[in-house]
């Protein structure tokens, strides 16, 4: 009788543990994608892997890191090897860590700060590892890890953010037109704290083969630098109503990127810009799953930062990604970019071009957007033009 009394409680408590488990649905496992891309008349359309592995990361990555100068396994031994590390080190994460910034963030409004030139690293990937898990509940955590210079590297880790949920409740409450202008909305609306992944205003942050997700403002900050490079990670779940990014160009003098072989998916907009001059990206061989609340590649106009002006960033070359979705819209650029932004090669799951795919549309003229040489169909894909 008590060993099966027993049985029961470990029963429930094992039920109730997978329930609150996947209450936050960034921890669901990642979906499965199928074939990225495919190849008409010897070209490649969409997502193709590269030789450092799988779109991504984990397992089968190419540039693991499983050891560095320094071991850490808790937040205070982090934070001092942080402190020790000069540029060229690597302070690796322990695999089995369980990284819990929150009362720190609480108590001391903690950010990890990487310093120019240092390694942050775990393993994702090897022998099947998710990597360490770094985190924090707090609502506020802005940032949690903050680069404290150039060529910072952070790679193989799962980093997670307080809110995978799209709170779409409180942006309805915010923006109702009962509360009054626009800057009363704007006041109510951000009285519930927002938060971020990893922020840097210098060049040459390198995000490779991690895990990013539950950023209620954004997984990755790129505030201002050149030569930004995010890259074989899985970036999901960064989706509140009205901010929501997976990685986002900011308002510094210059922010610019190449984002590639990242799987995405549950962010409302996976890239986004703020769209002033000296927001610049490439994205390629990026697979979008397409659940998003809005768009999933995106650039803010001066309608948007009501500069008074029409300008959105200086240019944008978006290729060889996957949109696997028919019902949403791909790609907005929210204005005109100061030089051109470039869309081809890209693979689009619906059937014909159009304003699903990329607005403004049409394209051309004194848009300074093209659109061309893109394939369309899920089922039989062919490249076609506005014209077929």
């Amino acid at each position: 009788m008590q060993a099966g009394l027993l049985a029961v409680v470990l029963s429930m408590c094992f039920v109730v543990g997978v329930s609150a488990q996947y209450d936050r649905p960034d921890y669901a496992p990642p979906p499965e994608i199928g074939q990225t891309w495919v190849e008409i008349e010897g070209e490649i359309y969409g997502a193709k892997p590269n030789e450092l592995g799988p779109i991504g990361g984990g397992e089968g990555y190419q540039r693991i890191v499983t050891d560095g100068d320094y071991r850490v396994a808790t937040v205070d031994e982090l934070i001092e090897a942080l402190k020790q590390a000069k540029a060229g080190e690597v302070v690796y994460v322990e695999p089995n860590a369980d990284i819990d910034c929150t009362t720190l963030v609480f108590a001391e409004k903690l950010a990890l700060e990487i310093p120019e030139g240092v390694t942050l690293a775990s393993n994702r990937g090897h022998e099947g590892s998710k990597g360490a898990a770094i985190y924090s509940d707090a609502f506020a955590t802005r940032p949690l890890i903050r680069c404290l210079g150039p060529n910072v590297r952070i790679t193989g880790l799962w980093i997670r953010g307080p809110d995978p949920k799209r709170r779409i409740d409180h942006h309805r409450r915010s923006f109702k037109a009962e509360r009054g202008d626009r800057k009363v909305q704007h006041v109510y609306y951000y009285k519930f704290p927002v938060s971020e992944g990893i922020y840097t205003k210098f060049s040459g942050l390198e995000v490779d083969n991690c895990e990013v997700s539950g950023w209620s403002h954004a997984g990755v900050h790129l505030s201002d630098g050149h030569d930004h490079h995010v890259h074989h990670s899985y970036i999901h779940h960064n989706q509140m109503n009205g901010l929501g990014y997976g990685v986002c160009h900011g308002y510094g003098k210059e922010a610019v990127s190449l984002i590639e072989y990242n799987l995405l998916n549950a962010n409302r907009h996976s890239l986004a810009g703020t769209g002033k001059p000296g927001n610049a990206y490439e994205a390629c061989h990026n697979v979008e799953m397409g659940v998003s609340l809005s768009h999933m590649f995106d650039m803010h106009g001066g309608g948007d930062r009501r500069d008074g002006t029409t300008i959105a960033g200086d240019w944008m070359k978006v290729h060889h990604n996957t949109f696997c979705c028919a019902d949403k819209t791909a790609i907005v650029i929210r204005g005109v970019p100061v030089e051109l932004a470039d869309i081809h090669h890209n693979w689009f799951f619906s059937d014909k071009p159009g304003d699903r795919d990329v607005r403004p549309w049409p394209t051309g003229g004194e848009t300074h957007v093209i659109s061309h040489d893109n394939a369309y169909g899920q089922e039989k894909p062919a490249v076609l033009d506005a014209s077929n």
